[in-house]
């Protein structure tokens, strides 16, 4: 039995562990009891009846949904399997989950803001989707919250680890290549999946977790544009090369991009006591850890 929120629970079911946070998500919430490994060759969450067999099988206390669909600018020509994976997904994991009196972990994007409102972003804020990725992840969080379970949606932002393919690998490829160009008008919180990772295992730890169910922000503190991002990777890489600025407007893209969205994240920090560290020194963190 898994002590989740205080109290002896069952196990922990992660869909979507193949994934850079689903790999995090397996480490950190080692320890908190048997803990279920779902990638897609076990479970494909779009498939109603293969995630209800699953929760069945397993019956586990918690569900932890890090499954998603995450090509933003592919999402603009295969819509379909955006909405499968990002809003009919969340329903069924939330259905299982209600099945199985199980609690249940979601998370979602700082891409359900349209970058307007010129400060960071709360849970409170209305949401305007600029794309198909965005607009997606936006209805399978309201899928989760419109069912009457334990649901935690973490809203988080510019998710990178050491592997995979991420805003950091892809920097770290470009910087042995040479000078690079980097968007310099988008701003937000660079947050390592493990960072995120913890601070979900913090969350199922809390002894009042379940008085505090909700949605949540959760990304690093501070902010930066990939631009700066870029910048500091290049700086703790050691390479040396130059790293140019330029605009939206000089990079087009199929999707369009939110301008400034960082989310405040306090709600968190006040109803949970979760504090993610800056993104500077989550970055440092990363490559101290380095092997």
């Amino acid at each position: 039995m898994a002590a989740v929120g205080g109290k002896p629970r069952r196990g922990i079911a992660i869909f979507g562990a193949g994934g850079q946070l689903g790999r995090a998500l397996v480490r950190a919430l080692a320890g908190l009891g048997p803990v279920q490994v779902l990638g897609h060759a076990d479970c494909d969450v779009g498939d109603e009846a293969a995630v209800h067999a699953a929760v069945r099988r397993f019956n586990p206390g918690v569900i932890v949904n890090a499954a998603a669909y995450t090509a933003v600018d592919k999402a603009e020509s295969e819509r379909d399997a955006a909405r499968r994976i990002n809003a009919e997904a969340p329903g069924y994991l939330a259905d299982a989950a209600q099945a199985a009196g199980a609690w249940l972990v979601h998370y979602s994007t700082d891409y359900v803001f349209d970058g307007t409102k010129g400060r960071p972003y709360n849970e409170d804020d209305p949401t305007a989707p600029l794309g198909v990725y965005g607009e997606t992840k936006l209805r399978g969080e309201e899928a989760v919250r419109a069912r009457p379970i334990t649901a935690f949606v973490l809203r988080t932002a510019w998710l990178y680890d050491r592997e995979g393919r991420n805003f950091l690998t892809t920097v770290q490829r470009l910087a042995s290549q040479g000078p690079m160009r980097i968007v310099a008008d988008q701003y937000g919180s660079p947050t390592p999946a493990a960072v995120l990772a913890q601070a979900t295992r913090a969350l199922l730890e809390h002894p009042q977790a379940a008085d505090h169910a909700g949605l949540y922000h959760a990304a690093c503190a501070g902010e930066t544009s990939w631009h700066g991002f870029a910048q500091e990777i290049v700086r703790r890489l050691g390479a040396g090369h130059a790293v140019s600025a330029i605009t939206t407007a000089d990079y087009p893209t199929a999707a369009r991009r939110p301008a400034y969205s960082v989310l405040d994240c306090s709600r968190l920090k006040e109803r949970l006591g979760i504090v993610l560290p800056p993104w500077e020194r989550a970055l440092a963190d990363l490559f101290e850890a380095r092997p």
